[in-house]
């Protein structure tokens, strides 16, 4: 139990949880998990919501920020106490300072839990994240993505034309296409005829365009965490050439071994969900048709894939930096990938398991293992 000093009075919390890692969070984070732009000028003539509480116990404290802990992501709030870090349940907050829930703090409090699904962390005065409000993404893209999705709508309206056509998935090939003075030909001639699918007139190609553009925005977020998935591939490339370098020493081989196996899962599931999407939005003249739907779709997805991909950010961060050779630390980094993977795509019931038995006593086929991991 801790006891902090606010003015006016004292306040006694009794749900004190300490991070397991003993390391403060990283305040928001970089594109695409990247961190929240401030609000434009129309949010900001709307008054955009920002961090902001007025009890003293909130205001009289310094160096606060606000995240999710523990296996539960439970929204916390992170103060220093004594030179440590102490970690602050909403729900102990509320009910020590005697918030009802139709009072301002309570609110703002009730937002950053369903904010700090999007973002690393908030600090007082951070804008509130678009994704709770708007529904809109609160990190932003590159031009690449968004020609990246452009060209690639455009290339389904000239195959959809034409009666079918090659499709072309790769992001590099999407933007050498975009500089074809054919290609942009066609792509042109596709606009006019989709304004007649569409019931609009030839001569209203237009708004085709506008209405290409809106969702070309949309799944350009879609791109850029492919993009990030990216990353999870190289990694698996790593981790295998590992498992291969560790042939001899049967400890770290298993646990390169199993390692690999997690890393497939993964990959499998974020595959899944990238051609789910890319199924979903192929029908390009239904989408079209459909179009504020389907945005709602696209944004469902892209927010599923953001956080799921926002998980990964530290690990990717470490492995991007790692060159492929034995050395002694590269054990313990093979632990950490292990240790972070196996609560997310391991089968449950073999996950508890392990964790009575301390570790990780059973390989992912079920088979028993003598070797301790951690």
């Amino acid at each position: 139990m801790v006891k902090i000093a606010a003015e006016p009075e004292d306040i006694m919390f009794t749900e004190t949880v300490h991070d397991q890692t003993g390391e403060p969070g990283r305040i928001m984070a970089e594109a695409p998990t990247g961190s929240a732009p401030g609000p434009t000028a129309e949010e900001s003539g709307r008054e955009w919501p920002h961090v902001v509480f007025h009890h003293p116990f909130f205001t009289k404290l310094e160096n606060v920020h606000f995240r999710l802990s523990g296996p539960e992501n439970e929204p916390v709030m992170v103060v220093h106490f004594n030179e440590n870090e102490v970690l602050l349940p909403f729900g102990g907050i509320k009910r020590e300072l005697q918030l009802a829930d139709d009072d301002p703090d309570s609110k703002m409090l009730d937002l950053l839990a369903r904010s700090l699904k999007y973002v690393k962390g908030l600090q007082m005065g951070d804008p509130v994240p678009r994704e709770v409000l708007t529904r809109e993404a609160s990190w932003t893209l590159s031009e690449r993505h968004v020609t990246i999705a452009y060209q690639r709508i455009g290339l389904q309206l000239a195959n959809w034309m034409a009666g079918g056509g090659d499709v072309v998935s790769d992001p590099e090939q999407l933007l050498q296409l975009a500089e074809d003075p054919k290609i942009k030909k066609l792509i042109n001639e596709a606009f006019g005829q989709a304004a007649e699918s569409l019931g609009l007139g030839r001569d209203h190609k237009e708004e085709v365009i506008h209405h290409v553009k809106t969702l070309a925005h949309e799944l350009a977020y879609i791109e850029a965490l492919r993009d990030r998935f990216r990353h999870i591939l190289m990694m698996e490339d790593k981790v295998i050439q590992f498992r291969h370098l560790f042939g001899r020493e049967r400890s770290v081989w298993e646990i390169a071994d199993q390692l690999a196996r997690l890393m497939a899962k993964a990959i499998a599931d974020f595959r899944n969900q990238f051609e789910e999407i890319d199924a979903q939005t192929g029908e390009i003249i239904a989408v079209l048709k459909n179009l504020d739907n389907q945005i709602a779709y696209i944004r469902d997805r892209r927010d599923d894939l953001h956080i799921r991909l926002m998980a990964w950010d530290d690990i990717l961060q470490e492995w991007d930096r790692v060159t492929v050779k034995l050395g002694p630390d590269k054990p313990d980094l093979l632990r950490r990938a292990y240790k972070f993977l196996a609560p997310r795509y391991m089968m449950v019931s073999e996950w508890v398991l392990m964790t009575k038995l301390g570790g990780p006593r059973v390989s992912v086929d079920g088979t028993p293992k003598n070797a301790m991991l951690w």
